[in-house]
Order: C-alpha cells, then sequence, then structure tokens
C-alpha cells in the first residue's frame, strides 16, 4: 500500500462495487482500501485497533465518505480526520444519498472538501464518480504529506 491510495468509507456493498467499478472504469490506477464502518475507518487512518503495529504509509490521496455509517457516523469521522494533524489537509468528498440541507450544512461547517448525492441511476452514478476521480486525482494538487507525529 502507498499513501496515493483512494479511501473509500462506504457500508453499503452495492455502493462500494459501484464506486469501485466507476473508478476503474475512469482509469483510476490507484489502490482502494474500503472501510465499511466509522471505527473501522478511524482505526485505519490512525493505526488504532485492528489497525494497532501497522507501519505507517501515509495519509490517502482521497477520502470518499458516506454519512450514514454503524459504529461511528461520517460527521464524526470527518470532525475527528480534521482535529488531526495527519489527515487535516487530505481531501474528503462526502458521497452520499442524504438530501437533506443539514447535512450538507453539517458537512461543510466540519471541514468537507467536496459534498456529492449519489445518484441512483447506474450511468449517473458512473459519471459523476468518474468526474469525481478525475478532479480529485487528476486535475486537483493535494496538499505536501505529513509526516507521522505521536497523537
Amino acid at each position: 500500500m502507498n499513501s496515493n491510495y483512494v479511501f473509500l468509507v462506504e457500508d453499503n456493498p452495492t455502493d462500494e462495487a459501484l464506486t469501485i467499478r466507476s473508478l476503474r472504469k475512469a482509469a483510476v490506477t490507484n489502490e482502494i482500501i474500503i472501510a465499511r464502518d466509522g471505527e473501522e475507518a478511524l482505526d485505519h487512518l490512525f493505526m488504532t485497533g485492528h489497525h494497532a503495529g501497522r507501519a505507517y504509509v501515509g495519509p490517502p490521496a482521497l477520502i470518499l465518505l458516506d454519512l450514514n455509517l454503524p459504529k461511528i457516523g461520517g460527521l464524526e469521522v470527518l470532525r475527528r480526520l480534521r482535529a488531526d494533524e495527519r489527515t487535516r489537509m487530505v481531501p474528503v468528498v462526502i458521497l452520499t444519498s442524504s438530501d437533506e440541507e443539514q447535512d450538507l450544512l453539517d458537512s461543510y461547517g466540519s471541514g468537507a472538501n467536496s459534498y456529492v448525492r449519489k445518484p441512483v441511476e447506474f450511468g449517473s452514478f458512473t459519471d459523476m464518480v468518474h468526474q469525481l476521480g478525475l478532479y480529485w486525482l487528476i486535475v486537483n494538487q493535494g496538499p505536501p504529506q505529513v509526516p507521522l507525529m505521536k497523537s
């Protein structure tokens, strides 16, 4: 694993498969690491829980984060990411089916870089993920890597 990976935090297996398929169709060659709940996401990113003792490889190039996650919700995951030096500047795209205005406001207020509603139709979903991959992984210049610091 390298620090140029895409970190997908998604609990819905269908949305996970569609996102991966869409990224691959868009010729995104970055490794894709998946977490299926908020606790697993934080454990992976901060090397705690099941990931304790794992070598630090740097932050992902992009985090695609669902809001409605088991164990720890997406907004809390986002808040913790923004509170830690290692992940503060990693681009985070909220990728959710929520159309609640409060979720939109809370996401941006907590430091999201982008908020994207998942289209229901497969073709629209594929196009949207293609555009996300192109922008965040090719067009956008990401922040420099932050070395590991004790938390």
